[in-house]
């Protein structure tokens, strides 16, 4: 199993910093970036959409905070105005460039100005041209162009209205991004792929899986003896949602529930409405809190049709969860398959009930498989070997560009 593109760093590497610049208006996997960045002493700054108080850990001399639009679009995103609506694109849309604007009137001289697709079209041309900086576009999803084209698939195999994540501009600015940027940074081999076929050079790529925070994510002792399975997660067609409601609500078992975590979206609304009574659905939870309530299942599910590399699975995991995930999950890159879970078919509501029933009669192997989920995350130091490598990605492109 491939963990990664670029090479395992050496403690004498690590040793000489890199002068780094990070931006993103939302969270995503970016807060753990910039904590590793400090940890590793190679944050400059810190250009975020969040306020300052936000960034936990990081002190506020290394941030820079713009959270007058992102926040009121985060705001509104929670409260069920989706970016796939039109008000929401077109707040989406002026959020991004006025983000990127205001970065790119900020930034300070730096050897890799590091931003996430779509939050640093403007800002990487002044990094490169002024400070000779190399570039970096962190893509966490799949190619915009093969994002698109599954989501208009699945659409219309449910006969469901699609409206596109991403406005045409925001496509044409995410495609220049790819094209100027020194590197583009992905995090499992299903993004790595879909990015080759659309065209981008294998040379411009980099592969690093995400980490974990282990102290935030942990087990705690489990309450019953219920079979629980759990996902967490927005609630769309993107993350499969019918499909693992079609595998699950109807599973003749005693002592059986499925948790459902996060905010529905309007497409998904429908298949909610026709399982109601399968399933306990719990909204929005604080990050701080998810914990427990992993910690109260026993086996977590992702059924997405497109990702990158899901978060969730690592948190479940860390929880002490055998986890179940489809092959577009980037799953395959965080753990083996018959090992701390299995890996499934997109779109086969069949093989995850399969998976989840065989977990369900056999306990002696769900503990099994949790103790192999605990033992594979901690192998992996959380977040610690993700920014090691991400800095060691920097340090080869440095290198590349003087030569």
């Amino acid at each position: 199993m491939t963990l990664v593109q670029s090479a395992s760093p050496t403690v004498q590497s690590l040793a000489r910093p890199v002068d780094v610049c990070l931006a993103s208006a939302g969270r995503f996997h970016i807060f753990d970036l910039g904590h590793q960045l400090y940890r590793l002493g190679c944050l400059r700054r810190f250009y975020t959409g969040y306020p300052a108080w936000k960034v936990n850990g990081l002190p506020t001399t290394s941030i820079a905070s713009f959270p007058w639009i992102i926040g009121p679009m985060l705001l509104a995103n929670r409260h069920g105005l989706e970016h796939r609506s039109p008000v929401g694109a077109r707040l989406n849309w002026v959020a991004t460039e006025t983000f990127d604007a205001w970065v790119q009137a900020r930034l300070e001289p730096c050897q890799v100005f590091h931003f996430l697709s779509s939050c640093g079209a403007r800002a990487q041309r002044v990094a490169r041209e002024r400070y000779g900086a190399v570039t970096v576009c962190d893509k966490g999803s799949t190619h915009v162009l093969h994002q698109d084209a599954v989501l208009v698939e699945e659409f219309a195999r449910w006969g469901v209205r699609y409206r596109p994540p991403f406005g045409p501009r925001l496509v044409e600015r995410e495609l220049q991004e790819y094209e100027e940027a020194d590197v583009i940074l992905v995090p499992s081999s299903v993004v790595y792929q879909s990015f080759v076929e659309r065209g981008i050079p294998p040379e411009r790529l980099r592969k690093v899986p995400y980490g974990v925070n282990l102290t935030q994510f942990r087990p705690v002792r489990k309450e019953d003896d219920i079979f629980r399975v759990i996902y967490v997660g927005v609630l769309n067609l993107r993350k499969g949602i019918p499909y693992l409601l079609e595998a699950l609500s109807s599973l003749p078992l005693s002592r059986f529930e499925l948790w459902l975590i996060g905010m529905p979206y309007s497409d998904c609304r429908p298949f909610l409405r026709k399982y109601e009574g399968s399933y306990r659905h719990f909204g929005y939870l604080p990050r701080e809190s998810l914990y427990w309530y992993y910690s109260q299942a026993s086996v977590f599910v992702l059924a997405s049709i497109e990702e990158g590399l899901a978060t969730v699975l690592a948190q479940a995991m860390a929880c002490g969860l055998p986890v179940v995930a489809t092959d577009r999950a980037g799953a395959e890159d965080l753990f083996t398959n018959g090992v701390e879970g299995y890996i499934v078919p997109a779109r086969d509501p069949d093989a995850i009930r399969d998976r989840v029933l065989h977990l369900y009669r056999q306990p002696e192997l769900r503990e099994e498989m949790s103790r192999a989920a605990l033992r594979r995350v901690h192998d992996l130091r959380g977040w610690d070997t993700y920014g090691e490598r991400v800095v060691e990605t920097y340090r080869g492109a440095i290198a590349a560009k003087a030569r």
